[in-house]
């Protein structure tokens, strides 16, 4: 009897546990390298030759052409780690991949698949408990922000740029969208531009889109502007029909010619006589109205897309207006300044100050397109810790510290487990000891070693990194240095790794069909 398509193919039991394993090995195995302050480096080159430069984890998995349908969960880990968080992916990815390593040992000892799922679970339970415990007692104040903000760029492309210098940008952008009840992180934007070093890198008290003035002689700034934002055609009306007019005469001409101008000029002296001094609109505007309303003073900008649109009516406070005719004052929003700017390949709009300034955007600079796309992925990574530790208040220590703390109190409460989940939880704390391990490693000291000065400095002060200062790699507080990460990238780190860590542990069948 045929249950499967001849064309499918069946992998069962241990071989299907392998693959699986082998597969999310390998994904681990691919960004480990990127890990610390001295990782390296991948350079991604697609099938149509575009190249990304990069040593971001999430980066790095998300440009991958990975097909194996268990290395796509240790990809969707990163994913959900930077979703969450916006950083420690590498770490997440790289935890997740041991977890399977140490799981396929347990699999050959003939430890079922169940009981490594339960020991797990139970280790990283007491991972979340030891995490709490290395959390710092002291306020997060801008210093300690700033030191998040640079222990997550250490180590990135951050061009002419030092982290630190970076990080009191990232701050200050930060603490611009504090509120009541959080952060909104949103109101944050990053926006790229190539053509000048990275130290003209700034922080725009507004926000800022690609767009251009509809005509050249339209003023290139405007200060305390009204502004509005229209989903209308600023020209001649054409029907959907198509549909062709005979003229039989010059006066006809003329006549046909004074209504297009009386149309074009009745939308200019709308506009004008509204008071706004900036429109945006979404949909094209003829040369005509704009000419008219350059000679008024008013500054046009025309097929914006759409999320252009909503983010200026988000800054500003304008409703955005689909009739001409329903335009009033009560639409407008309104800012401190507009300014339209060239960078040799194209205008920028800056809107910036009064209701705009709510929102804010980071304007990165960069000599060549791979360094501005590096040095937005790190700005990024770190306004998102920086906002995820302000939004918690909870900081612990870097540079393996915590990883080291996690690991020595799973083995300490692994004494008291009883039968073969103990395995399962001591193997737990043994894949942790990847991150030190990689971090040693990619500082060019020897893992093994390492290991061991860790655990001995965790043992005799209570918290043990490894340092980078320069050339020197030391083993001390990791608080004292300023290495310090937001408590929850690392719970989700734990928790997204054991979830598809577990997971594909407990695959053991493979259909597959061709």
């Amino acid at each position: 009897m045929f249950i499967l398509s001849e064309d499918s193919q069946r992998t069962q039991g241990r071989d299907a546990q392998s693959s699986n394993i082998m597969a999310g090995k390998a994904v681990a195995e691919s960004v480990r390298t990127t890990l610390g302050p001295r990782g390296m480096d991948k350079m991604l080159v697609d099938s149509g030759g575009e190249v990304v430069i990069t040593n971001d984890g999430a980066t790095i998995l998300d440009e991958m052409d990975i097909e194996h349908p268990a290395a796509q969960m240790i990809v969707e880990v990163a994913e959900s780690q930077e979703e969450e968080v916006g950083d420690g992916t590498t770490t997440a990815a790289v935890i997740a991949g041991n977890l399977l390593g140490e799981a396929e040992d347990l699999i050959e000892q003939d430890v079922h698949a169940t009981t490594i799922v339960e020991g797990y679970h139970e280790a990283a339970e007491i991972a979340l408990e030891a995490i709490d415990e290395q959390v710092s007692e002291s306020e997060v104040d801008d210093e300690i922000l700033k030191q998040v903000a640079e222990s997550s760029m250490t180590g990135k492309g951050t061009g002419g740029l030092t982290a630190e210098s970076l990080a009191e940008t990232v701050v200050e952008a930060v603490r611009h969208v504090e509120v009541d009840d959080g952060v909104e992180r949103e109101n944050v934007g990053v926006h790229t531009q190539i053509g000048a070093s990275s130290n003209a890198t700034e922080l725009v008290p507004g926000i800022i889109v690609d767009e251009e003035p509809a005509h050249d002689e339209m003023p290139a700034e405007v200060e305390d502007a009204s502004i509005a934002v229209l989903d209308v055609e600023l020209g001649v009306r054409t029907g959907e029909v198509d549909a062709e007019y005979a003229i039989d005469s010059i006066d006809q001409l003329n006549a046909a010619i004074d209504a297009e101008e009386s149309e074009v000029r009745g939308y200019a002296e709308t506009i004008a006589d509204s008071g706004v001094d900036v429109v945006f609109t979404t949909d094209d505007v003829d040369e005509r109205v704009a000419s008219f309303l350059a000679n008024e003073g008013v500054l046009v900008f025309e097929d914006l897309g759409d999320s252009d649109a909503r983010d200026i009516v988000s800054a500003t406070g304008a409703r955005r207006v689909g009739d001409l005719e329903d335009l009033e004052e009560a639409d407008f929003g309104h800012a401190e300044r507009i300014r339209s700017e060239n960078f040799g390949d194209g205008d920028l709009a800056f809107v910036e100050g009064g209701a705009a300034a709510e929102a804010v955007t980071v304007f990165v600079r960069g000599g060549t397109e791979h360094v501005v796309d590096e040095l937005e992925r790190a700005i990024t990574d770190a306004l998102d810790v920086v906002a995820t530790a302000l939004a918690s208040g909870e900081v612990v220590p870097g540079a393996g510290a915590t990883e080291i703390a996690i690991a020595d109190k799973i083995r300490e409460e692994a004494a008291g487990i009883e039968g073969r989940k103990q395995l399962a939880v001591n193997a737990f704390a043994d894949a942790l000891d990847v991150v030190p391990r990689t971090l040693a490693a990619n500082t060019g000291q020897d893992p093994i070693d390492s290991l061991v000065d860790l655990r001995a400095g965790h043992e005799s002060a209570g918290r043990a990194g490894l340092i980078t200062a320069g050339e020197e790699v030391t083993i001390d507080d990791p608080f004292e240095y300023g290495v310090i990460d937001p408590a929850d990238v690392k719970r989700e780190a734990i928790e997204s790794a054991t979830e598809a860590a577990t997971m594909i542990v407990r695959i053991d069948d493979v259909i597959a069909a061709e």
